[in-house]
């Protein structure tokens, strides 16, 4: 296990934790996703893949960062700091996403 697996799994919570406390207030079935350069959301999801995709996302994510430190550790370089950069930025851009959301109702 690496030591960003910490800040990873801490990541995965704080989705977690978004989903259930954002989740019962949104009202809408559709959650912006994307945003245009002036403001107006380019792209809607439903509200359980908006919701839970971010979390499948970053674990997907880990899953093959594992598979390419196992079976190409040759060819993995800044894994930890990978892996860091990637759960702090999912989860500042899913607490955006949530917090938009919330505020479209």
């Amino acid at each position: 296990m690496l030591t960003a697996d910490y800040g990873f799994w801490a990541a995965v919570a704080f989705i977690a934790g978004t989903n259930l406390y954002y989740g019962p207030r949104i009202k809408t079935d559709r959650v912006a996703m994307q945003w245009g350069l002036n403001g107006k959301p380019t792209w809607y999801a439903p509200k359980m893949v908006a919701l839970w995709g971010s979390a499948a996302f970053v674990l997907a994510v880990r899953l093959l960062i594992w598979v390419a430190m196992t079976y190409a550790p040759d060819k993995v370089h800044g894994a930890e700091i990978g892996l860091l950069l990637i759960s702090v930025t999912v989860a500042a851009v899913h607490l955006f996403m949530l917090r938009a959301a919330v505020r479209a109702n």
